[in-house]
């Protein structure tokens, strides 16, 4: 079998399985599992690691199959007892096929310097003592074969809130500028409010003189001394009047 018919060959297997999964599902003592083929893709002469794992089932032992691609044949490897005892099958290479515990609900395969003979699918069924079987899908073993390269990943970013930029639509806008605008009137407000209510304190004698002076200043005549002791006056009520003459 080609190396680049790796994906077409999963697809089959995954569909042997679910017949097989149909075919079985009558029997009370059988749990098919339902996970899906995965594939495992070691380098040559390394060590190939197959997990098998019993979730809902007090695993007393273990067996271990072997489907060969090239002539779709089932070959029995061995057995894992409680014990840690192993069984091998015929013509079953002891050095290289190895049985462990790993917990108490896990078992694995070893398999030492794996070559491209060792390609096949490596499944695994999982017994308690009531002979309740549990069989798993298996491991695509690709001793050798480079790994699909999966496409990549694209992230979606959030989008980005828009600045909010004033034009004649943007009603949201208006308070930006309306508000500017509306502290410089205050300011202006309270200025005039202020200087009003401060012409409005100064006492009448202080007006009228001060209107007269300011005639005198216009009309071009000559001063005289009542009119510089008009003039001493209206600066000492003005004087008075204002509430800040003590503010050094």
């Amino acid at each position: 079998m080609a190396r680049t018919g790796a994906g077409t060959t999963m697809i089959l297997l995954t569909l042997a399985w679910t017949l097989l999964t149909a075919s079985q599902a009558s029997d009370p003592n059988v749990i098919l599992s339902q996970e899906m083929l995965a594939a495992l893709y070691p380098k040559l002469l390394s060590n190939g690691t197959v997990p098998c794992d019993c979730r809902n089932v007090q695993c007393d032992s273990v067996y271990w199959f072997r489907t060969v691609l090239a002539t779709s044949q089932v070959q029995f490897l061995g057995r894992l007892n409680n014990a840690n005892i192993p069984t091998y099958g015929d013509g079953v290479n002891k050095a290289r096929f190895l049985f462990k515990r790993k917990t108490k609900t896990s078992f694995m395969l070893n398999i030492i310097k794996v070559t491209e003979e060792d390609t096949g699918i490596y499944s695994c069924v999982l017994t308690d003592r009531k002979n309740t079987e549990v069989w798993k899908s298996g491991i695509l073993l690709l001793p050798g074969v480079i790994p699909p390269t999966l496409p990549p990943t694209t992230t979606t970013k959030a989008p980005i809130k828009s600045i909010c930029r004033c034009s004649s639509r943007a009603n949201g806008c208006s308070s930006l500028v309306l508000w500017p605008l509306v502290g410089i009137l205050a300011a202006l407000a309270l200025t005039l409010i202020c200087t009003l209510y401060y012409f409005s304190r100064l006492p009448k004698k202080c007006r009228h003189r001060f209107v007269n002076v300011k005639f005198t200043l216009v009309s071009m005549d000559p001063i005289g001394p009542e009119d510089l002791r008009n003039l001493a006056e209206m600066m000492q009520l003005i004087s008075k009047a204002n509430p800040f003459h003590n503010v050094s």
